[in-house]
């Protein structure tokens, strides 16, 4: 970042922290370090290696400048800790909210929250407890991300009081991109209608491994230009109710033969032939302005020897944010899965792929680990190993992306009459069925 200079520093008269945050602001949204000058498209040739540029632009601090964007006023307002909380994504236990989870949100201001089945019960349940979430951040700096897996198929944590959602594989084998936009459409509305804002969907992996345990049916099928078709067709129906999509899981799960809840898996591809195939759909999705992308717990030896995807400065940071030219909000896959926690420490792990360039920290499990975690994000800061510059590049995407979708913690609903929803979902599965 440019020096600055002595007379600037006084005349703003802000703190450290502010004046770092100015700074960041005058950038693009992308923030102070990462590719701020990369293309949008993807480059012509995925297998040449492209360096992050430099920054030649001199960034030029003023009062005004701060008092026309509103994110950085926000930011200015927030304390670290404030910030740090904005990277974490967690999970709770039970289906009520318990003293733990208040606390997660009331004193370490998360910055969202994911929901299981476990956490579930019943559609009344379900539209309580998310209620209640929200009533106990509505004083917090920023809204909550309140999200969830609702793929369709096997990956599903509506209530029994949903006509349920076919795999993916079953409307990606109509070929219909129509038919993956109205699921797309149907899923948002489930979401909506119960008080979400965020689903991790749709599913990018190409199923390119039939021993591959984890994705099967979850991909839209075998060969890229499908996964492509109705992944897109599917993120546009999520965007027109209201939800903020999550692709995943780069930099692609369809090729493992084992299951990253459990263990690491190890895909021995290069970067010639992921360009092939895996990233394809990525790549797309990056054209179509994705607002939000997951990285997968695998180790790719050939592109990186040392960490896998999620921890990686080289997959994250030099081809999804370089040579894809990747401008939004990065998250990992949950960092308490066996494939991280039996390898690496949790802790080690999230300053790892924050300095990747992953900007939300999927913590599931664990009100320790969260914890753990948070501490030594602040700890890293305050010792040097992360600049708060950096935690400022993270807290900018994701307020503007909670800002682009309006979020409110504001907005309790009711619980909802669901009928005119059922019907248009078994109509739909009809029509799937037909083809």
């Amino acid at each position: 970042m440019t020096k600055v200079v002595p007379n600037l520093r006084k005349n703003l008269k802000v703190q450290r922290p502010l004046l770092s945050l100015i700074l960041c602001a005058t950038f693009t949204l992308t923030g102070c370090g990462i590719n701020t000058a990369a293309s949008e498209s993807p480059s012509p040739n995925p297998a040449v290696t492209i360096k992050e540029p430099v920054s030649t632009a001199t960034p030029i601090a003023t009062s005004i400048s701060i008092e026309k964007d509103p994110i950085a006023l926000k930011m200015a307002k927030m304390t670290l800790e404030d910030k740090i909380g904005q990277m974490l994504l967690v999970g709770i236990e039970g289906t009520v909210l318990d003293p733990s989870a208040k606390r997660m949100i009331s004193e370490d201001k998360v910055g969202g929250i994911i929901l299981y089945g476990d956490n579930i019960s019943n559609l009344q349940g379900m539209v309580k407890l998310i209620n209640n979430l929200k009533v106990t951040n509505k004083n917090n700096p920023a809204p909550l991300f309140i999200s969830v897996d609702e793929e369709g198929g096997k990956v599903s944590r509506m209530p029994k009081e949903f006509v349920t959602i076919p795999s993916n594989r079953t409307v990606g084998n109509t070929n219909n991109a129509r038919l993956a936009q109205t699921m797309g459409e149907l899923l948002g509305r489930e979401l909506t209608l119960t008080g979400f804002n965020m689903n991790f969907a749709p599913v990018l992996d190409v199923n390119s491994n039939a021993q591959n345990p984890i994705i099967g049916n979850r991909s839209f099928g075998s060969s890229a230009a499908r996964v492509t078709k109705m992944g897109l067709a599917e993120i546009k129906g999520l965007r027109s109710e209201g939800i903020i999509p999550v692709v995943k899981h780069y930099p692609g799960h369809g090729d493992t033969s084992v299951d990253s809840h459990l263990e690491l898996p190890v895909v021995n591809k290069t970067e010639q032939q992921l360009a092939k195939l895996e990233w394809i759909p990525f790549q797309a999705a990056i054209k179509d302005k994705a607002e939000a992308v997951m990285v997968a717990h695998i180790l790719f030896p050939k592109l990186d020897p040392n960490k896998p995807a999620s921890l990686s400065k080289v997959i994250i940071g030099e081809h999804l944010r370089g040579e894809m030219g990747y401008k939004g909000v990065v998250i990992t896959d949950d960092l308490t899965m066996g494939a991280i926690m039996k390898h690496y420490k949790l802790a080690e792990a999230a300053i790892d792929t924050i300095k990747a360039g992953s900007d939300i920290l999927l913590i599931a499990h664990g009100y320790d680990n969260e914890k753990l975690v948070l501490n030594k994000i602040k700890q890293s800061v305050n010792n040097g190993t992360i600049s708060e510059s950096r935690i400022d590049e993270s807290v900018r995407r994701i307020l503007s992306l909670k800002s682009k979708y309006k979020l409110s913690d504001n907005k309790p609903v009711s619980v909802p009459n669901l009928t005119s929803l059922n019907q248009d979902i078994r109509s739909w599965r009809l029509e799937v069925q037909n083809k």
